[in-house]
């Protein structure tokens, strides 16, 4: 494609990852998130990358049929379950892992023709109140699981609300413990954060997602920059167009960026319909010819401005990085007041893919 805009994805940066994760977690085992399309990465594009990981955990059913046409023929995890009976005989056939965190899907598995049990992961509500059984229900779930003919080998699951937090986990491990009281079982409780910076939850598997992708989960790339964790996905472009502007001239749509003096300005390729945030404000970081500089003005569909005042030397052609390894996603995100997954995940389908 001529528009220079292009996403590159360095592999040996997403291997490197997981050992590191491997390293936090010396003694568990490691689910490797890649729902949301690998965070936007491209599931078909980086899975074989993460062929050391002991397993895969995603949401979408087509996603885990892909990996088994791949050839990935180790564990896959649905982590939101089945979300209709009719499914079953699919997770059956590919021999999927299923969560189970409602009534209804008990009785589904009671009343499926499989031609053999499903493991199960017994999802506890830990308190963030959004899938799970309350903890005062799981002994009774679990007894009902266990007498099934369907059900293979089970696994007890919960979530964290606060993990990037120092006592993030504290309230959220009572409540784990008191469900999984007396149940002899393998435990994931471990999401990103939980993985990096409290061991104690580690049990037997680990779900480490964002930080595989090399940005972090609290949303401050502060917090992780001494992890080694790299980011695997930069979101570059070049400079299509220089203005030289005078003393109150304007940039952009609704004229929300009035000059002070004169400025010269770049225009970039990418916009909002690439997955850059329009709601970045004036000042987002960018890298521009090897400079630290910032955007200016409101972000556009197709394109965006940017300071030249930091690098003179720039111009018509010279590269940009939106994110990536010199300005971190998280950087971005917060200026534009959001986290790092929302900004990778939101890559739009237009923008080339390139892998290193």
């Amino acid at each position: 494609m001529s528009r220079p805009i292009q996403a590159q994805l360095d592999l040996q940066a997403l291997k490197d990852n997981l050992q590191i994760v491997r390293r936090a977690a010396p003694g568990a085992r490691v689910w490797s998130v890649v729902k949301a399309n690998a965070y936007g990465h491209g599931l078909d594009r980086i899975w074989s990358a993460l062929g050391a990981t002991d397993g895969f955990a995603l949401l979408n059913l087509e996603e885990a049929i892909l990996l088994r046409e791949r050839g990935w023929k180790g564990p896959v995890l649905l982590l939101e379950g089945f979300f209709s009976a009719d499914e079953l005989p699919l997770l059956d056939k590919y021999r999927l892992t299923t969560s189970v965190h409602s009534n209804w899907q008990i009785k589904a598995l009671q009343n499926a023709r499989l031609h053999a049990p499903l493991d199960i992961y017994l999802k506890v509500n830990s308190g963030m109140n959004r899938l799970g059984f309350q903890p005062d229900r799981v002994h009774t779930v679990w007894q009902q699981l266990r007498a099934l003919k369907n059900t293979g080998e089970m696994t007890l699951m919960a979530h964290f609300a606060d993990a990037e937090k120092p006592e993030g986990i504290v309230d959220a491990m009572v409540r784990i413990n008191q469900a999984g009281e007396g149940l002899n079982c393998p435990r994931s409780l471990a999401n990103s954060a939980a993985t990096l910076w409290h061991p104690q939850s580690h049990c037997d598997w680990v779900r480490p997602g964002i930080i595989l992708y090399g940005a972090s989960p609290s949303g401050q790339w502060r917090d992780i920059a001494d992890s080694g964790l790299k980011p695997v996905m930069s979101l570059r472009s070049e400079i299509i167009g220089v203005q030289n502007l005078k003393t109150g001239d304007t940039v952009g749509y609704g004229s929300r960026y009035r000059t002070t003096g004169e400025q010269r300005i770049g225009i970039v390729a990418g916009g909002y319909a690439d997955g850059y945030p329009r709601v970045a404000p004036t000042g987002t970081p960018v890298w521009v010819d090897g400079v630290r500089t910032g955007t200016v003005g409101t972000v556009s569909m197709d394109m965006l401005a940017v300071d030249l005042t930091p690098c003179p030397q720039a111009g018509i052609g010279s590269p940009v990085e939106l994110w990536g390894n010199e300005v971190k996603v998280d950087d971005v995100a917060a200026a534009a007041g959001t986290v790092g997954y929302e900004l990778l995940t939101a890559l739009a389908p237009r923008v080339p893919v390139v892998t290193l």
